[in-house]
């Protein structure tokens, strides 16, 4: 099977320019996903529910390299998250399968969860996992212990952008994964 040339690639608006970047990239024909949550906020007085992107700045852009190369091209404002790998800065790609499974959690309204930006979360002494049965069903994940939080939490970690985490209802829908 043919690797698709399209790739996950995490990406920084900066200075809150997340929809404008996404209305940008998606006026040139490149799809954006955009981690967002609901929240309360006071505005003029009045408590409002507003959605909010869940890490500032942070989106995750959908495209051909070349294309979003050309696309961010004297676009100041948008940058690609890298990492470190032989001592040089590469961008951040995340697998289509662990985006496809970060989103369905994201965009399920039915599931509380709480974001973390990078560093936040240790999650190296957790125990790797699948649920199986209801809203998050085949996701795979870390159970571990998160600070503030009485239960053990099941989390998910794109490597150096974002993690979430929401806490486990049924024991029985949790299989452990070598």
């Amino acid at each position: 099977m043919a690797e698709s040339p399209y790739q996950w690639f995490a990406m920084r608006a900066t200075y809150k320019r997340e929809f404008v970047a996404r209305d940008y990239l998606a006026s040139k024909g490149i799809e954006v996903f955009i981690p967002l949550k609901r929240e309360i906020k006071v505005v003029g007085g009045i408590k409002r529910k507003v959605t909010v992107p869940a890490i500032n700045s942070l989106i995750f852009v959908y495209a051909q390299k070349e294309v979003l190369q050309s696309a961010k091209f004297g676009v100041e404002y948008l940058q690609y998250l890298t990492r470190k790998l032989d001592g040089k800065n590469i961008p951040i790609i995340v697998p289509d399968r662990q985006m496809e499974q970060f989103r369905q959690v994201v965009e399920d309204d039915t599931i509380d969860k709480t974001f973390y930006a990078p560093g936040e979360l240790d999650l190296a002494s957790g125990t790797k996992v699948r649920i199986h049965g209801g809203p998050m069903d085949g996701i795979e994940g870390v159970l571990a212990k998160v600070k503030g939080k009485r239960a053990r939490q099941f989390t998910m970690e794109i490597e150096g952008t974002v993690a979430i985490s929401t806490k486990v209802e049924n024991f029985h829908l949790v299989e452990v994964v070598e």
